[in-house]
């Protein structure tokens, strides 16, 4: 099985351990995996904005890229949902392309619900110790329904204690464009899911979008929290790299 690991844009650039924890997962589980270099952005940003034509070049860009491979899989649910639930919208005029672009849409996957729904992992050898809390982000949670793949697989580590918040789905405010044009509410999202972290005493806070999980731990610092951690469900389930001093 040969599988094209669509990076993201925010993981290449922000926290790209991500992406190399994502390779180790999938490499694990046997697949053959390639990070094609002339990747880019999935175009959810100017989509969601209004810029209709961006999202169509892109959506064009990501059909030459990744079309010869079995699966695409993402450390995003809201990347992935971008490419499965939005690009169905975008060549009504040319339906070959539309097609080809649905069927590679079809084989496109978030991480935790490939490993869990389709390699069906039973096994994780992660190093990580710890109790956790888990944060829904909007995208997987309500455009691809992941919300018990990350629980089934972080159960599967001996060491890891789940410890849910009393609103796991509740949005932390950053939502992209959202958080800029409405700032103050976007700040009060994000002191709530913060303090509903914060109040199960966990070690870290895990989540499987690195747009949430950036405004969450931004949020999180200026509070003048600078004990819990905030990583990425592959983060977890391939065990993380020690923090920097």
């Amino acid at each position: 099985m040969q599988v094209g690991l669509f990076v993201t844009c925010l993981v290449d650039m922000m926290r790209p351990r991500i992406g190399f924890s994502t390779l180790k997962l999938l490499e694990q589980a046997g697949c053959v995996v390639v990070v094609p270099p002339d990747q880019t952005c999935c175009g959810q940003p100017g989509f969601n904005s209004g810029d209709r034509e961006s999202g169509r070049a892109m959506a064009r860009r990501f059909l030459r890229t990744f079309e010869s491979f079995d699966y695409v899989v993402a450390p995003s649910g809201s990347c992935t949902g971008m490419i499965r639930c939005h690009y169905s919208q975008l060549f009504p005029e040319d339906p070959a392309l539309q097609q080809r672009l649905d069927a590679l849409s079809a084989r496109t996957f978030e991480l935790t619900d490939f490993l869990a729904n389709v390699l069906k992992v039973e096994r994780l050898d992660s190093p990580y110790r710890g109790t956790i809390t888990y944060h829904d982000s909007c995208s997987g949670l309500r455009e691809l329904g992941v919300k018990t793949q990350p629980r089934r697989l972080l159960a599967r580590i001996p060491g890891v204690h789940l410890k849910e918040m009393s609103q796991p789905e509740l949005c932390c405010g950053f939502g992209g464009t959202f958080s800029i044009k409405l700032g103050e509410i976007a700040t009060r999202m994000a002191d709530n899911k913060c303090h509903d972290a914060l109040d199960t005493q966990a070690d870290a806070i895990v989540g499987g979008d690195l747009g949430c999980l950036l405004n969450i731990e931004g949020r999180l610092r200026r509070l003048g929290d600078r004990r819990t951690r905030v990583l990425h469900v592959a983060e977890v389930l391939a065990g993380p790299e020690p923090e920097q001093d």
